[in-house]
């Protein structure tokens, strides 16, 4: 898969490890056994762009972005 030129940011101060982001894209974001977020990378394959942008989308606590575009 190619990387595509965006970026997943998590404001972990707002992040209350709900899992809504793993229930929706399980191959970039899990929830651990002490409630933190892990991302397999922040940089996701064009080909997930569109399941990324529903989890930020669908997030309740609005703790995750999408950058498009930047370094």
């Amino acid at each position: 898969m190619t990387e595509a030129d965006a970026q997943i940011v998590v404001d972990y101060d707002e992040c209350e490890a709900n899992a809504v982001c793993e229930g929706i894209l399980p191959e970039i974001f899990s929830v651990d056994e002490d409630d933190h977020l892990n991302l397999s990378t922040d940089r996701p394959p064009a080909a997930v762009l569109d399941k990324v942008q529903e989890a930020v989308d669908m997030c309740p606590k609005r703790a995750l972005f999408l950058k498009r575009g930047q370094d």
